[in-house]
């Protein structure tokens, strides 16, 4: 067994098992990090580029003033010009609270987001209001309907695009005219615009409707998901629960059948777009110089991607597909596309080569990969045309780390312009000449700060130096990063010791995991409260132990898709020979191996808990999916196919299947209004620990989603895994 942990080199991460003194440090508490507020990280809210390149604003708000305030990137100051103040956002002598805001194209007018109400993980519907930056003059979009959502402005900035109850709606900013442009919207029927549950959750859009950049059309999406399955969830609270249904397709069941289209905004007609035969559509972009519209398509195996170029001729529509990918296994859907101002090319990544690389596409079929290497692009930050210079961030020096960097468009002269240990994230100014850099690592709250295009940094905006202070006073133990053997290759891991550590003694372990595909739990970044709650565990005595088995991001397309048909199998075997291979560290009580998950990382742990059974002692399930029959099939369909053509694979990695095997301590937690992982994981779960005859500890959380939070609830639930983890690990 020797040899089995391998460190990662010190000049990337300083390992070391010495800690600094704890005595007389403070204590965390659940009420600290969840109740209290004492370890909020500050963010540096409201920042938007202006148009110039040079300026851009920022939200200053307090519990009694409130301005938004224009700054200079290359001269900052704290105070700025003042262009909003909360005098005028005063309507009938109410105050209009900001959540987000927008300029338009001549930047005179102020795009309001105020009241957002949240519907699923993204989608919202919000109140919606234009200010007048000159006149001062303050005006609600639109007050006869209720359920607004997606407001945005034309480029040209003189009408305002949104959606309300399915259907698409414009403003014209000059005669305040509304003109409806769709008529047959229907809730659970026909979607106009945005999109329907499932694409919001795997495609991540909800924005269905694009401008033309000469603000004369919109293209769209239509969803007809009358043909979709309906969920039910009761909602207490009344004498009697109401019933909220909505469409949600399982694995094997039908989708929305999606359409696009263009709308001409004067006229009112809408013309079909006849993209022949797909399964997706998940996303369309127009040219930013001319009428061409750029639109994917995808089969439902998600494994052959089509680039369609549509061109709005004088007489006639033009539609070409000039570009396919293909994959044995599934092709990956972002939002790093560029169109490109020379009207012949586009920059997409893809992972053709083995790694996420940035490829130029030319619209006669042609490529070019631009980055090449053994490591992974994460997203595209942008282009400067006139440079010929392309922004990303990548995990170049390792998977843990994202860092910022810049290549000339031939492939030449790649330069970091960040930190590349870390986690790096930029916000660039219009023209890419400034960004806004975010900062930070395993140990250190969020930096934000303005930096020149090459990464030269200009001025801190917010250090979170209070929280840096405050934490030193409760004698917080080092995370850091490991290597450890899994079934067949080296994991990166993440291990906390407990404070005044004494590698003479043994420890339990308590290990935290999510282990889905294309996600990592295992990176060099601040965890928030997350890292607080892990903290707390290391001081009541506890190993906080972390890795990424197989099918986790940013170690090549082998290595992430090396779980497709099967999963759940290695990344369960990888958490069983992990925690077999903690024999070799002496400080370890292998008596007392703890496993706990949320939503993937529940199902990880219910099936660590089953196969792993002679290894966990306890183990706790937060929002588990149970068997992937009950979830959603963009989702499970990309990495399993359906059930109908691959049921053992389905089968056999269902914790549901193999709970006669439990011998530890196994509790299940849901929230009984959980839309993406259904309640209906933890019933059926339930069902088949009573027939094994298996005993087992449960809470619902009642209207709570996937999140489980609102109110004292996240208290309740820390509190609640905290006790049961002192209790029987």
């Amino acid at each position: 067994m020797k040899g089995l942990f391998i460190f990662i080199l010190a000049s990337l991460i300083n390992f070391s098992y010495s800690q600094i003194s704890k005595e007389n440090s403070k204590e965390i508490t659940v009420e600290d990090i969840w109740k209290n507020g004492v370890f909020r990280q500050k963010s540096f809210p409201g920042f938007n580029s202006m148009n110039d390149g040079e300026h851009f604003t920022k939200i200053n708000q307090s519990n009694t003033d409130f301005t938004i305030t224009k700054h200079s990137f290359k001269d900052y100051k704290g105070q700025g010009e003042i262009l909003v103040t909360k005098k005028d956002l005063m309507l009938n002598d109410k105050f209009i609270e900001v959540d987000d805001y927008s300029f338009n194209a001549d930047e005179t007018k102020l795009l309001i987001q105020s009241k957002t109400e949240s519907i699923y993980r993204r989608s919202y519907y919000a109140d919606f209001y234009i200010l007048d930056l000159k006149t001062k003059q303050l005006t609600v979009v639109d007050d006869q309907r209720k359920e607004k959502t997606l407001a945005e402005f034309s480029p040209d900035g003189t009408m305002l695009a949104y959606v309300s109850e399915n259907n698409l709606f414009v403003k014209d900013l000059n005669n305040l005219k509304i003109k409806q442009l769709t008529f047959d919207g229907k809730k659970n029927e026909i979607i106009n615009g945005t999109t329907d549950w499932v694409y919001e959750e795997e495609f991540a859009i909800t924005k269905g409707f694009e401008w033309s950049p000469d603000s004369k059309m919109l293209a769209f999406l239509r969803f007809d998901e009358s043909k979709v399955k309906e969920f039910q969830m009761a909602m207490y609270g009344g004498l009697y629960p109401e019933q909220y249904l909505y469409k949600y397709p399982k694995a094997g069941e039908d989708n929305s059948k999606v359409s696009c289209h263009i709308v001409n905004i004067s006229s009112a007609e809408i013309i079909y777009l006849n993209l022949g035969e797909y399964e997706y559509i998940p996303r369309l972009k127009w040219s930013n110089s001319e009428p061409t519209l750029i639109i994917q398509t995808l089969n439902r195996h998600q494994n052959h991607l089509k680039y369609h170029k549509i061109e709005m001729a004088t007489t006639m529509l033009v539609n070409k597909v000039f570009f396919e990918e293909k994959s044995d296994t599934y092709v990956e859907i972002d939002d790093n596309l560029i169109i490109l101002s020379d009207g012949k090319s586009l920059l997409r990544t893809s992972e053709s080569s083995g790694f996420n690389h940035i490829h130029r596409v030319y619209f006669d079929g042609k490529t070019q990969q631009i980055t090449d290497g053994n490591w992974d692009i994460i997203e595209f930050l942008g282009i400067n045309e006139k440079k010929a210079t392309i922004y990303y961030s990548a995990a170049e020096k390792n998977a843990i780390f994202k860092g910022l960097y810049k290549i000339d468009l031939n492939g030449k002269n790649k330069k970091a312009i960040s930190k590349e240990t870390g986690y790096n994230s930029a916000d660039f100014s219009s023209g890419m000449k400034y960004f806004m850099k975010s900062y930070s690592d395993a140990n250190t709250p969020r930096i934000f700060s303005l930096c020149t295009e090459d990464g030269k940094e200009i001025a801190v905006l917010e250090d979170n130096k209070e929280l840096a202070e405050k934490m030193k006073s409760y004698g917080l133990s080092s995370k850091e990063f490991m290597q450890i053997k899994g079934t067949d290759e080296l994991l990166n891991a993440s291990i906390i010791r407990p404070p005044n550590f004494d590698p003479s003694k043994k420890y339990p372990v308590y290990v935290t995991i999510y282990g889905g595909p294309g996600s990592n739990t295992v990176t060099d970044d601040f965890d928030g409260n997350d890292y607080f709650y892990h903290q707390l565990l290391a001081q009541k005595g506890y190993i906080v132990f972390s890795v990424d088995p197989h099918g986790t991001m940013y170690r090549g397309a082998k290595f992430k898709k090396s779980t497709y048909l099967q999963l759940g199998k290695l990344e369960t075997e990888d958490f069983i020979a992990v925690a077999k291979n903690f024999n070799t560290m002496p400080e370890i009580d292998m008596n007392r191996i703890g496993i706990q998950g949320w939503s993937y990382g529940g199902y990880m742990t219910s099936l660590a808990m089953t196969k792993g059974a002679e290894i966990f002692k306890m183990g706790i399930a937060v929002a588990p999916v149970t068997n992937w029959r009950y979830y959603d099939n963009i989702y499970t369909e990309r990495f399993m196919r359906t059930p109908q053509e691959n049921p053992k694979g389905y089968d056999d990695n269902s914790p549901i299947n193999f709970v006669k095997n439990i011998k530890g301590k196994y509790m299940i937690i849901h929230g009984s209004a959980d839309d993406n992982v259904h309640y209906q994981n933890t019933m059926e779960m339930i069902n088949a620990l009573t027939k094994a005859n298996i005993q087992f500890d449960m809470f619902i959380y009642p209207n709570k989603n996937h999140g489980i939070y609102g109110g004292n609830t996240r208290n309740h639930l820390f509190n609640m895994m905290l006790n049961y983890t002192l209790k029987n690990l």
